[in-house]
């Protein structure tokens, strides 16, 4: 694997040298120790990985993941002195492109063989995320399922609950739509949330199960650490594939299903959240002629992944929090009147 540093400390880039030296497929190309001559070295020898610093003089991580993601892109993992203390600036970068963000290793001390264990296993599973992405998508070659019944499909992250609480309770009680939702979050607190969720919904709303079909009026919560999508029939399915993807359960993964699976019409909501996972299944439902919709970074708590659903222009519509759910009925009103 080819990786590239960027980082303006030699004492950091002492130490990831060190760690990556204990992995004979590990090769680093390139150091750069600013932004922009990082950007310039991705162009001329993109690596499969690059570890990016935040903080550096001239141009920052942040702005130099954006400049690679648009003129090289690659890879791009967060490596910065305390992940927790700088969590703005982190979140910052995923919108930006990156994938994840480790602690810079220490080059000694206690400390040191846990650090270099958590990067390496990093950088394993940006690579497996990256040769899952480039392999063929697993929904590609799937029959695709008819069914009438109009499919609201819902994906969040950080700052979800709270944003999908107020977009429920704004959705009439007559909302004929099968609502979906797919929001990170650890299957102990699932049930919990679907509960919560409930409370604050005139919809009902509860976790899917394995073989569900969605119904009109009812509201569904991914439930497990596995991924949600449509398998046979047009039931619900979970599955752990792909294994690399970080984000579990995966938007991604449940829109792209509804591109390959879902035929009859259905609406995109992307709402806050740290990363980038949402977007492409996003503009894949976009390409198809769905309807989708993107929280605005005013409304958001974290605004990673509607900004990244904006950059690739997979939102039809970018809108406050408040406005989404008048603009989902809208857009199912106006499908029927259409004939979709």
């Amino acid at each position: 694997m080819k990786i590239g540093i960027v980082n303006d400390m030699p004492l950091a880039v002492e130490a990831m040298r060190s760690a990556l030296a204990t992995r004979h497929d590990f090769d680093v190309i390139w150091v750069a120790t600013d932004g922009g001559q990082a950007v310039d070295y991705c162009v001329a020898q993109k690596p499969d990985v690059v570890l990016m610093d935040l903080v550096m003089p001239h141009v920052d991580g942040t702005e130099a993941t954006r400049r690679i993601m648009r003129q090289a892109p690659c890879a791009i993992l967060i490596v910065t002195v305390d992940v927790g203390a700088n969590a703005w600036r982190v979140y910052e970068a995923m919108g930006a492109g990156a994938l994840d963000a480790v602690d810079t290793p220490a080059l000694a001390g206690p400390d040191a063989k846990r650090g270099i264990a958590a990067l390496i296993a990093k950088i394993d599973q940006v690579g497996a995320r990256q040769r899952a992405k480039a392999a063929a998508n697993p929904f590609d070659t799937a029959p695709r399922i008819t069914s009438g019944t109009d499919l609201l499909a819902i994906g969040a992250s950080a700052g979800g609950p709270g944003a999908l609480a107020i977009l429920l309770a704004a959705l009439p009680a007559d909302f004929t739509p099968a609502t979906v939702i797919v929001q990170h979050v650890d299957q102990a607190f699932a049930v919990g949330m679907a509960d919560w969720l409930n409370a604050q919904s005139k919809l009902p709303v509860r976790v899917a199960r394995e073989g569900d079909r969605p119904e009109p009026g009812q509201v569904l919560l991914a439930a497990t650490n596995d991924h949600l999508h449509f398998g046979a029939g047009n039931r619900l399915a979970y599955t752990e594939d792909p294994v690399s993807t970080p984000y579990r359960p995966s938007i991604d993964v449940f829109f792209n299903s509804v591109v390959a699976r879902w035929s009859a019409n259905a609406v995109g909501v992307l709402l806050t959240g740290m990363g980038r996972d949402g977007a492409a299944g996003l503009a894949a439902m976009r390409a198809k002629g769905y309807h989708t919709i993107a929280q605005d970074e005013a409304t958001c708590a974290v605004y990673g992944m509607p900004k990244a659903a904006a950059a690739i222009n997979a939102a039809v519509s970018i809108l406050p929090l408040q406005n989404i759910a008048n603009a989902v009925v809208s857009a199912f009103a106006s499908s029927r009147k259409r004939g979709v």
